[in-house]
């Protein structure tokens, strides 16, 4: 299965906005695997050849940073440990938005919740409710929150930072851009939490320099969140261990962060077998990003009905 809509384009888009343009899906591991991604590139080949020239208008808000952001500290391109859930590989390319050119070098930095809730550094705040019990959720979610509310302010959501309170790391990772702007990595799928639906923080930071030690300087021009299809959560629902879950699940078109422009708005392309979720995701989205610019974090969640102006 894949999820492959094209993004709409608008003209008239003002500078303190990102180009989120559509890449090709991946088609998802397994037997065959190797056959059904060549046939899903043929099939993408033209229509992507086609807007190529236009990809560079098609653009969307920052995004909160969130209070969990821990700088840059894990150089890696896997940042799964030993977290359990779906194997998720996650590419993305980093164009400028105005010469749609890429861009090479940047440190990209993603981090996200892990299957059942919890970010690293923050194992403490909880995840609104825990895992165990089963009772994952259906296809009808309410988006009102049950139970009793994690400690601290909201994961993911606004807030300004919250202090780290143990020295995990998993599911943190930062890694360089090639000559094609590419990054790549290896993580699992997502969980949900109290109050937000599936979704995955990012950073571009451009200017500053590889050293043995990591990534030193620079400055951040992309501050986003990348989401996923409410086909693809509820595909993960089925499977051990987010069916285990007993938090009460905020849709994409109920969570308050997700600007609801689709791949605009960072929504990602996925491909991966519905009958065989458990074998892994591949997801996939070009950001242009303005590098002369400095977008750190809003601190301010967007409008949900937010559009490129």
């Amino acid at each position: 299965m894949t999820e492959n809509q094209e993004p709409t384009h608008e003209g008239n888009m003002t500078r303190r906005r990102v180009v989120v343009a559509g890449g090709m899906a991946v088609a998802a591991v397994g037997v065959g695997g190797a056959a059904a991604v060549n046939a899903f590139a043929a099939t993408q080949d033209t229509a992507t050849a086609a807007s190529r020239a236009e990809t560079c208008y098609t653009l969307t808000s920052e995004s909160v940073e969130g209070p969990y952001y821990i700088d840059a500290d894990k150089i890696r391109k896997d940042i799964t440990e030993d977290q359990e859930g779906v194997p998720l590989t996650l590419v993305l390319k980093v164009i400028d938005v105005e010469t749609c050119k890429p861009v090479r070098n940047a440190a990209v930095d993603i981090w996200h919740c892990s299957a059942l809730g919890v970010y690293s550094g923050y194992e403490a705040m909880g995840s609104g409710g825990g895992g165990g019990g089963g009772g994952g959720p259906t296809g009808t979610p309410t988006g009102t929150p049950t139970g009793e509310p994690p400690s601290g302010p909201p994961p993911g959501g606004g807030g300004g930072h919250a202090e780290p309170t143990d020295d995990k790391r998993y599911l943190r990772g930062t890694w360089k851009t090639d000559r094609h702007g590419h990054v790549t990595f290896r993580t699992v799928f997502p969980g949900w939490y109290q109050g937000r639906c599936v979704h995955i923080h990012v950073k571009v930071h451009v200017d500053g320099t590889w050293t043995d030690a990591g990534y030193e300087g620079g400055r951040t021009c992309h501050t986003g969140q990348l989401f996923f299809s409410e086909k693809s959560v509820l595909a993960s629902a089925e499977v051990a261990p987010y069916s285990t879950s007993t938090i009460t699940r905020t849709t994409l078109d109920e969570d308050t962060i997700y600007p609801g422009n689709g791949h605009e708005g960072g929504l990602l392309y996925l491909a991966y077998d519905k009958r065989h979720f458990a074998r892994g995701v591949h997801a996939r989205l070009t950001m242009g990003v303005a590098p002369d610019e400095t977008h750190d974090s809003t601190d301010t969640a967007p409008s949900p009905s937010a559009t490129s102006s």
